[in-house]
């Protein structure tokens, strides 16, 4: 199924960052690194059979809005098109929710599944989340565990990852101080 997916990888404010997509959209995301080989190794795991390739126009426009946004200027991603169909169900509900909530907001895992009506899906939710093939598209680290926990983050760099990107939206956590201003 790789053979129809190119990416490349693209410079950022933090790093290099990667993206693939295929016919029908964006099939990943991966988080800046500092060199661009680590990421290019991140993109070849997941998808072996994948060319490294120039963006088409959408994918240019959705680059520049990732880069926007590691550089503390305001980006909507929420129309950047994404290639659902080698997630989950339960998990394309989680992404949907997840992607409602706006810049500069949090929200946790039990009222992400308190949406999807069912709030004993608060763990369910976090696995979804952890297996987020689409950061910032997807915006994972807009979500936090209950009481305001920064709960997990599966990205290089984890938690501390997950702050730094809620600081860039200027997000406020509760009981974190501002770390990066």
């Amino acid at each position: 199924m790789s053979s129809s997916i190119s990416w490349t990888v693209f410079p950022t404010a933090l790093g290099h960052a990667a993206i693939a997509w295929g016919e029908k959209g964006v099939v990943g995301v991966w988080l800046p690194e500092p060199d661009p080989a680590a990421v290019r190794r991140r993109v070849a795991r997941r998808h072996p059979s994948a060319r490294e390739m120039a963006p088409p126009p959408g994918i240019g426009d959705a680059i520049s809005r990732i880069t926007d946004l590691l550089a503390g200027s305001p980006a909507d991603l929420t129309g950047v098109p994404l290639d659902l169909d080698r997630v989950p169900e339960l998990h394309r509900r989680v992404y949907a929710v997840a992607r409602s909530v706006p810049s500069g907001k949090t929200t946790t895992y039990g009222e992400i599944a308190a949406r999807l009506g069912d709030r004993s899906l608060s763990r369910e939710v976090g696995r979804a989340l952890g297996a987020n093939p689409f950061p910032l598209v997807v915006p994972c680290h807009r979500v936090l565990a209950a009481g305001g926990k920064t709960g997990g983050f599966s990205a290089p760099g984890g938690v501390s990852t997950k702050l730094r990107l809620l600081e860039i939206e200027r997000a406020r956590v509760p009981g974190v101080p501002t770390l990066f201003r």
